[in-house]
């Protein structure tokens, strides 16, 4: 890899899923060992308005429960799941992140409305230097709307770059579109707009290393020890 692009960031998706259970403390704390500079998880909330780590709205997937998470209490939901297969508060995954001392949490808000309670629990711990956030533009400008400062990573799912004035608004650091949208020319016009290129989920080494000689400055896959060694050289 040339010296103009320097390793990028290595990004674990939910976790270390192949391992443990995705979104769940095992999982992240297997991604922190493997090496993650960051660990991307989903979040909603409860009935109670506590935000949890669940990328479905409902439990039915991982857990055989059909009930939309927004019916369900977390002491119910203490009750369903238990152990290492747990479904954990956003306050817990930090916690986790903070004794770590080094890896961050990106934290992945699909629409605007867990974005004020995620927030509140994040100031609340104090853990703002140890959050960044990624999305679609309605949910990061939420986030932004909260706070002036919180680094934001805008998903994007289109070929051509969001207009200015969306950009003026939100002020992005990444632009975060799927890995089969990057190429060296969006990376370059990316970066004519002040914007570093993170992408998703990645999980062959032949589109690891083809997204790193892209110029991707993040990556996030699924295999994340597949990703910190093929960033590292060393297979």
């Amino acid at each position: 890899m040339s010296p103009e692009n320097p390793k990028p960031l290595a990004v674990a998706h939910r976790g270390d899923p192949y391992r443990y259970r995705e979104n769940t403390l095992p999982s992240i704390a297997s991604a922190i060992a493997a090496g993650a500079d960051a660990v991307e998880i989903d979040v909603q909330l409860t009935r109670d308005k506590v935000p949890v780590l669940l990328h479905d709205r409902t439990l039915e997937r991982l857990w055989g429960d059909a009930r939309d998470i927004g019916r369900v209490t977390t002491e119910q939901l203490e009750d369903l799941c238990r152990g290492e297969l747990a479904v954990p508060t956003l306050a817990e995954a930090l916690r986790t992140i903070a004794a770590a001392d080094g890896p961050r949490l990106l934290i992945d808000l699909d629409e605007p409305g867990p974005a004020a309670a995620t927030w509140s629990v994040v100031t609340g711990l104090g853990a703002e230097r140890h959050v960044a956030f990624c999305g679609p533009a309605t949910a990061m400008l939420a986030v932004r709307a909260l706070s002036p400062d919180a680094e934001i990573a805008l998903t994007w799912k289109q070929p051509r770059l969001p207009g200015r004035p969306l950009l003026d608004d939100l002020r992005p650091r990444f632009l975060n579109p799927p890995f089969g949208l990057v190429t060296p020319r969006l990376v370059g016009e990316a970066a004519d707009r002040g914007l570093a290129v993170s992408t998703w989920t990645a999980d062959l080494r032949r589109t690891m290393r083809r997204l790193r000689e892209a110029g991707a400055a993040s990556i996030t896959s699924n295999r994340i020890s597949v990703l910190r060694s093929v960033l590292d050289g060393r297979r």
